[in-house]
């Protein structure tokens, strides 16, 4: 644990300030915008997973009272449509290559309107074989799934999700997107040496990010060509920079006004931009597009499901000697599937000295993945931490005990070849050991009978991502702090920047308003995901606050006669240390630098930062379950995390996103499966059918946050969003095995599944 430093603002509990108007009902989403002849669109997608669209037949939908156009692919002003490239190709082609892709548009005066016509609109398509199933999605002679080109990898770049290995050096079928190998020393001498060797196979399933407020996006064009964009991104500048792309306008010509994201998870980068921005741009008017619960689980960027073949082995003492792992991600219909990061994971938490992962990053006939919350990173997770737990089992050593032994620290190797920085994994699992005990023995002593009790640990860590940022600390005319970024608030963040500048300047966080402003006023940020805003953001707003606390100060010594190194601001004024009646308040200052009269250059503080190294973020689980012997139902009645979070910032935020990833971590292991029949139509298209987490499900959590600052972050923070749902869903499925002894090796945990290791 960190030695507490006097802060006095930083480490306190700090409301969110966006939670007020969200509870109170004010605040106002994408879809509640209401600009002046605003036009709603409504889709039509294709019940196709695979088909040549033959025609469009739109004249009975563009007859109906209301309707002002009907608009297909080819007739929107998009600039070289690329099909392999969803930003590129809002609407299908010549070919439709999932089930649920749009097809065309209805535009209308009324929402009503436009439902009522695009049920009109007649589509003829050829069906043509398709590409579901995974493995023969693989084969040479597999149905093609899409053109050459598409997705460059920006989306996991921006998650720090894209930390690739060497490429495979074999043949690859056509659908075969992409490769990736990681290896080191022997693999052969290392399960030569083991006394226990523990093969499986895992699956995780295609599972929706879950977000309440679907996707949504309003556009308006001007007679000159700009476009303007409202959206519930997480990506302002890469928003706009898929807009103009799409287009074919230069980025000045493109604003994107963000807006408050009701949720998003990885799942909010860019989706609808382009499209509402074309319709508007080709009709000159503005137009409002917004997604339906079925139109989110059919056409939208799910997370993709993964198939993890692992070989681990170990010495009787424990001690790792090799893993072997052959990974398969399903990518759908577009590139973009985290195979690289997920490789890389899957050995990067434990000393394997002998290792050789393989990863395929492979297309089908379903919707392209998106990035949520760590994107194969819970994936990873389910895979490795179930192998420990079987090698530990079969070796008689204590779970913890054996991560402890093989847990990575500062300078150790990734499979990659890089050091880890300082980390905290291993404070985590000793800071779980007390807690994992006593849980361990109460498990223990109520064993037998109608339900059994089972415990579960796991672990779980994330690189955390890096992007230049900037930010800009002015002092307003009340003597209080303006900060302008131009980061998206997904997460709480803006609470945190307050904080940080609040710290950084000398004054309290109420005093501190962050904006986050459009692309056209707001200096240059990354996009809200990969746990990187306050890590990146936040140094930039750390330097922006000390800018302009110094020219506060050196204003003042002028006023105040007096050299700056005897000054301290104090409750809202610069006096001189020992003689607090010399002073001069912020308003005062304010007054003479930006008044009507006044007499002295602004006070606008700058600040900068490009991190290269990264502030890696962990955290260790701890499940508690039980299990009807009869139904197989799994039940979480406890969950315990430890979190490194190099500085708690905000400590209530960071429970709540604690809080948040234990609850998905329940989706992820018990609950959430995007289901495809086998010709791949979906079958869990509505929240009847598509099972989500309620609060019921959900058991009590308790936290424990341990600080081992980071080398770059703010004050020592590091990134706090990915870590905490990374072994979530891992924890959770070896409290099961432990309850029934049997190894779950699928995700979700059906009923059915936990009743036959039950029967075995």
């Amino acid at each position: 644990m960190a030695t507490p430093e006097p802060f006095r603002v930083i480490g306190r509990p700090l409301p969110r300030p966006d939670g007020p108007p969200k509870v109170a009902g004010l605040t106002r989403f994408a879809a509640d915008l209401r600009l002046p002849r605003l036009a709603h669109a409504r889709l039509v997608l294709s019940p196709h997973p695979h088909a040549r669209i033959v025609r469009i037949d739109a004249r009975a939908a563009a007859a109906q009272p209301g309707v002002i156009a009907v608009l297909t692919g080819r007739e929107l002003p998009v600039r070289d449509p690329d099909p392999g490239e969803r930003a590129r190709a809002p609407l299908a082609l010549d070919r439709v290559v999932f089930n649920g892709q749009p097809v065309a548009a209805v535009v209308a005066e009324t929402e009503a309107a436009a439902v009522d016509a695009a049920a009109l609109v007649a589509v003829e398509y050829e069906e043509l074989p398709a590409a579901i199933d995974l493995a023969a999605a693989m084969r040479p002679d597999a149905p093609r799934v899409a053109e050459p080109g598409g997705d460059d990898g920006q989306g996991l770049a921006m998650h720090g999700a894209d930390e690739g290995g060497e490429r495979l050096r074999e043949p690859a079928a056509p659908n075969v997107a992409s490769t990736v190998h990681y290896r080191q020393g022997d693999v052969a001498r290392g399960l030569a040496e083991a006394d226990l060797v523990v093969e499986r196979r895992y699956t995780t399933s295609m599972v929706h990010q879950g977000y309440l407020e679907p996707q949504a996006a309003v556009a308006d064009a001007d007679g000159p060509g700009h476009v303007t964009v409202w959206t519930a991104t997480q990506a302002l500048f890469f928003a706009r920079g898929e807009v103009a792309a799409a287009l074919g306008l230069p980025q000045h010509r493109v604003r994107v006004v963000p807006m408050p994201v009701g949720g998003g998870f990885g799942g909010k980068y860019v989706l609808l931009e382009p499209l509402a921005a074309a319709l508007a741009l080709r009709l000159r008017r503005p137009v409002s597009v917004v997604l339906t619960r079925t139109e989110e689980f059919l056409a939208t960027t799910p997370a993709p499901g993964a198939v993890f073949e692992v070989k681990t082995a170990a010495r009787g003492d424990g001690r790792l000697t090799a893993l072997e792992a052959r990974v398969t991600f399903d990518a759908g219909a577009f590139r973009g599937a985290p195979v690289g990061i997920a490789c890389l994971l899957l050995g990067a938490w434990y000393r394997f000295p002998h290792l050789d992962v393989r990863g395929w990053e492979v297309l089908t006939h379903r919707p392209g993945s998106g990035a949520y919350r760590a994107p194969g990173a819970v994936q990873a997770a389910f895979a490795i931490e179930s192998q420990m737990d079987e090698l530990a089992r079969g070796l008689g050593i204590d779970p913890l005990e054996l991560r402890l032994l093989n847990a990575v620290a500062e300078g150790d190797r990734m499979p990659n070849g890089k050091p880890w920085p300082r980390i905290g994994l291993r404070q985590c699992l000793e800071r779980l050991r007390g807690p994992w005990r006593a849980r361990r023995s109460a498990a223990a002593s109520a064993a037998g009978g109608l339900v059994r009790r089972g415990v579960g640990v796991a672990v779980g860590g994330w690189l955390g991502g890096v992007e230049p940022a900037g930010a800009v600390c002015r002092l307003e005319p009340d003597g209080s702090l303006g900060v302008v970024v131009g980061s998206v608030d997904i997460s709480g963040t803006n609470a945190a920047l307050a904080q940080i500048a609040a710290e950084a300047f000398g004054v309290a966080a109420d005093r501190v308003d962050v904006v986050n402003a459009d692309s056209d006023a707001a200096p240059t940020a990354g996009a809200s995901g990969g746990s990187k805003i306050v890590f990146t953001v936040g140094a930039a707003v750390q330097r922006a606050a000390e800018d302009a606390r110094r020219q506060v100060l050196e204003l003042a010594a002028g006023e105040l006669e007096a050299a700056v190194q005897d000054l301290e601001l104090v409750d809202g004024a610069v006096r001189v240390r020992g003689a607090p009646d010399r002073r001069v308040t912020l308003e005062q200052i304010a007054a003479i630098s930006s008044g009507w009269d006044g007499s002295h250059e602004p006070v606008l503080g700058r600040g900068r930062s490009a991190p290269e190294a990264r502030a890696p973020g962990f955290a260790a689980h701890l499940a508690e379950v039980e299990v009807e012997v009869d139904t197989g139902r799994v039940r979480p009645i406890a969950h315990f995390v430890v979190q490194d979070v190099g500085r708690a910032l905000n400590p209530a935020a960071i429970e709540g996103q604690i809080g948040g990833a234990v609850a998905q971590g329940v989706g992820w292991a018990l609950l959430e499966q995007m289901a495809y029949d086998a010709s791949g139509r979906l079958q869990t298209a509505t929240l009847m059918d598509y099972a989500l987490p309620q609060a019921d499900h959900v058991p009590p959590i308790e936290t424990a946050l341990v600080e081992v600052p980071s080398e770059d972050g703010p004050y020592g923070a590091r990134g706090v969003g990915e870590p905490p749902v990374i072994a979530a869903g891992a924890a959770i499925a070896n409290a099961v095995a432990d309850a029934t002894g049997g190894r779950p090796t699928a995700l979700p945990i059906t009923s059915a599944a936990v009743r036959s290791t039950l029967a075995a």
